[in-house]
């Protein structure tokens, strides 16, 4: 980590003790900037909404509120916090809800100590980071629901923003689930700038995060060219 850049603020959230305690442990060792831990779902909500963590490191089997209710309330009141589930669970249907109650990614507690402080890093800036085999499940959930009925809204929907190609070009590579690393290889532009283009993207749109932009980007078809 640059010396210049400020340690990205985490937030473990876990109800056994002593994970938490290990992975706050590994994470501060490793240079990130541990603000906060729960517990408990209630708990969770209070503490990350006082620390405001760039990063919540979440389980989802807590007392007093499920994970996916706290990553919901969290994340819509404060679209700009990423979530990574670490959880023991590699069930289709906790994934999947998830990563649309707001959840960045989704990692099992089976992974290493080095997987989970690379996952961080990478939600950190926004990519989606799956345990190998669940990126491919999410990534069919979102193209069922693209091909579920459009709402009724959609009849006189208004003009479509106008992205640059460059905006459009990248916006189908996120639909093809590219890391933004991948992306910035890929168009031959730097990590930030693949970004900027992301938040201006996301901006015009008006959506809120990278799966609401994977979504709207499969729905209009930009992840099959």
């Amino acid at each position: 980590m640059s010396a210049e850049q400020d340690p990205i603020r985490v937030m473990v959230v876990d109800d056994h003790p002593m994970w938490r305690d290990a992975v706050a442990r590994d994470l501060t060792e490793s240079g990130f900037e541990v603000v906060a831990t729960a517990g408990d779902g209630e708990q969770a909500v209070r503490r990350a909404r006082a620390a405001a963590p760039d990063v919540l490191v979440l389980d989802l089997n807590l007392p007093a509120k499920p994970g996916v209710q706290v990553c919901k309330e969290l994340v819509g009141a404060d679209p700009a916090l990423r979530v990574l589930v670490l959880s023991a669970s590699g069930e289709h249907a906790d994934v999947l809800e998830a990563v649309k109650s707001g959840a960045t990614g989704y990692l099992l507690k089976s992974a290493s100590t080095q997987e989970l402080l690379d996952a961080v890093r990478r939600t950190a800036v926004g990519d989606p980071v799956f345990t190998p085999g669940l990126a491919g499940l999410v990534l069919g959930e979102y193209r069922r629901l693209a091909a579920e009925p459009a709402p009724v809204a959609d009849a006189g929907e208004p003009r479509a923003p106008r992205l640059t190609d460059r905006e459009t070009e990248v916006l189908r590579l996120v639909a093809k689930g590219l890391s933004y690393k991948q992306i910035a290889e890929r168009l031959v532009i730097s990590h930030r700038t693949v970004q900027n283009h992301v938040q201006n993207t996301l901006g015009k749109l008006q959506l809120h995060n990278r799966v609401e932009l994977v979504r709207y980007a499969i729905e209009r078809g930009l992840d099959g060219e």
